[in-house]
């Protein structure tokens, strides 16, 4: 796996598309039931059988995001940092429309949008890490 090619926090970012991968998409889409099934995009949570239809696309999101770390291949600049920052986006976007958020102010939204910003520039700078290889 050579841990070394990539910085600490991407590999922090390559484990957590592996366990996403092999460890909770599986047993949220096979074994959690429908009704406790929930998904969130784009800042928007969905429920029951719409959030079950959605995690099979979950899945390809994390299996590329796990092998495009793996093999550092170049199409995950700019694509990683555009989907963490869709990510960061969406965590405001939670704050002000999600019932647990509504009415706690901006504020709340801003910690994880703030950590998430941050993320996604980290992975706009690291285009040299990425092979520049077709593949």
């Amino acid at each position: 796996m050579d841990f070394g090619r990539r910085p600490w926090w991407m590999n922090g970012l390559f484990a957590f598309c592996l366990f996403m991968m092999f460890a909770y998409l599986p047993w949220d889409f096979f074994w959690k039931s429908v009704a406790d099934d929930e998904e969130v995009w784009f800042g928007f949570l969905l429920r029951g059988w719409a959030a079950k239809a959605t995690e099979p696309l979950h899945f390809a999101i994390y299996a590329a995001g796990a092998y495009g770390f793996w093999r550092m291949r170049a199409w995950m600049h700019p694509w990683a940092a555009l989907y963490v920052l869709q990510i960061a986006i969406g965590m405001l976007v939670w704050s002000l429309t999600d019932a647990l958020g509504r009415g706690r102010s901006l504020a709340l939204g801003l910690v994880p949008f703030a950590v998430f910003a941050a993320l996604a520039f980290q992975l706009w700078r690291a285009r040299g890490h990425f092979n520049t290889r077709a593949g």
